[in-house]
């Protein structure tokens, strides 16, 4: 078992205009899942964020209810909260990868999140990254979608295109006898 390394941390986010996160959680250890959700609450808090928290059942449920959040409402970011630890039967390998996969891919997608679903051996694993004086992968999660966020708005005025930029009043509609400005008679 690796020993405690040294890593850098970020510094805290800072925005012009404030945040607003989503964090989903599955309360599966409910003492590990408070533990990480008090440590993104403080994270979110110390960013001038304001949050909501969803409780789904499992790992597996969380990228769904981010996916759905995403699409049908009004957050700038995400903070995914979970903990698999293993057991007898190769059930971790599929909800360990596959809710993995699901916010990889919302993430290449634009979605901001911040992962923290313990993937761990045993209990005493999860206990110490959840520990709010010690590792806190919740609060590390929560900075994680701050960054995210921070860099969505940094980029987010910047237009991209196939050779030509389009403007609203450029757009022409087909039609037998329309006029320009996308307007049809």
């Amino acid at each position: 078992m690796a020993g405690h390394e040294q890593h850098y941390t970020m510094p805290r986010a800072e925005f012009a205009a404030p945040v607003k996160l989503l964090i989903v959680v599955s309360p599966y250890y409910k003492d590990i899942a408070d533990n990480m959700v008090a440590g993104a609450i403080a994270e979110i808090e110390a960013a001038g964020g304001t949050y909501e928290i969803a409780q789904v059942p499992g790992a597996l449920e969380i990228p769904t209810c981010i996916g759905i959040a995403d699409r049908m409402s009004n957050f700038d970011g995400y903070v995914a909260l979970g903990c698999v630890i293993r057991g007898e039967t190769t059930h971790y390998d599929t909800v360990c990868n596959d809710s993995s996969r699901a916010l990889q891919l919302l993430g290449l997608q634009g979605v901001c999140i911040g992962n923290a679903i313990l993937t761990v051996e045993n209990r005493q694993q999860a206990e110490v990254r959840a520990d709010p004086a010690d590792q806190n992968k919740g609060g590390g999660a929560a900075a994680a979608a701050l960054h995210l966020i921070a860099l969505s708005r940094k980029w987010g005025g910047q237009g991209k295109g196939a050779g030509f930029k389009s403007t609203p009043d450029s757009i022409l509609i087909a039609s037998s006898g329309g006029k320009e400005n996308g307007t049809t008679t």
